[in-house]
C-alpha cells in the first residue's frame, strides 16, 4: 500500500522567532519536508487551530497562551510560506489521527509523518495512528521539537514502538521508494 504523508503544523506560528510557540529548529525541516513530498505524492497538510470557545482541560492551556487564541485565518495559523495555498486538514487538538486522516491512510495503510512539533503535535498523531493499526513511520530529520533535546527524547518514546512505529530518515523513505519502484 502506498504511503501517506502527513506534514503536521508547519505553521508560522511556530516558525517564526517572536511567536511564543517558536520551534528554533522549524526551518531545519523545511528542505526535508519538500523532499519527502517530492518522494510521496499523497500528501495532508495539518494545521492546529484554537477553537472558538476553549473547553475542559483546554481553559487553563489557553489560559496559559492567550496569544494563541486566535481565528483559524489569522496570519499566525497559515502555513510558512514554502507551502501556501493547499488544503489544508484543521484541527483543535494536538494530535491529528481522526476519521478525516483514517480515510486518506485506509485501513491497515501506511502513515509517513514529519512536522512540527516532535515531542507533541508529531509524537500524539503518530501513537494515535499506530493504535489504529497503521504502519508509521516518522521522519526525524524532517521534524523538530520545542528544543533539541525534547525532539530526541520523542524520537527515543517513539522507538520503544516498534515495529508499529519506525524513526526513519529522508534517506530511507528515498531508499523505500527507489526499491519499490524497481520492483
Amino acid at each position: 500500500m502506498a504511503p501517506v504523508l502527513a506534514l503536521i503544523d508547519l505553521q508560522r506560528i511556530f516558525a517564526e522567532p517572536e511567536s511564543g510557540w517558536a520551534t528554533p529548529d522549524f526551518e531545519r525541516v523545511v528542505k526535508p519536508t519538500q523532499e519527502l513530498l517530492e518522494l510521496i505524492p499523497t500528501a495532508v497538510f495539518t494545521r492546529f487551530v484554537a477553537p472558538a470557545e476553549p473547553a475542559g482541560s483546554w481553559i487553563p492551556y489557553y489560559q496559559q497562551w492567550p496569544f494563541a487564541l486566535q481565528p483559524p485565518d489569522s496570519y499566525a495559523y497559515q502555513l510558512v510560506e514554502e507551502f501556501q495555498g493547499v488544503p489544508t486538514l484543521d484541527k483543535t487538538t494536538f494530535g491529528k489521527w481522526g476519521p478525516e486522516l483514517a480515510e486518506v491512510v485506509g485501513p491497515g495503510g501506511h502513515l509517513v509523518l514529519s512536522g512540527v512539533t516532535t515531542d507533541c503535535c508529531v509524537l500524539t498523531t503518530a501513537l494515535a495512528a499506530a493504535d489504529a493499526g497503521v504502519r508509521v513511520q516518522v521522519v526525524a530529520d524532517a521534524c523538530a521539537g520545542v528544543d533539541e533535546a525534547t525532539h530526541h527524547k520523542a524520537l527515543d518514546i517513539m522507538r520503544l514502538y516498534a515495529p508499529m512505529l519506525e524513526v526513519v530518515t529522508v534517506g530511507t523513505i528515498r531508499e523505500q521508494q527507489a526499491g519499490e519502484r524497481h520492483q
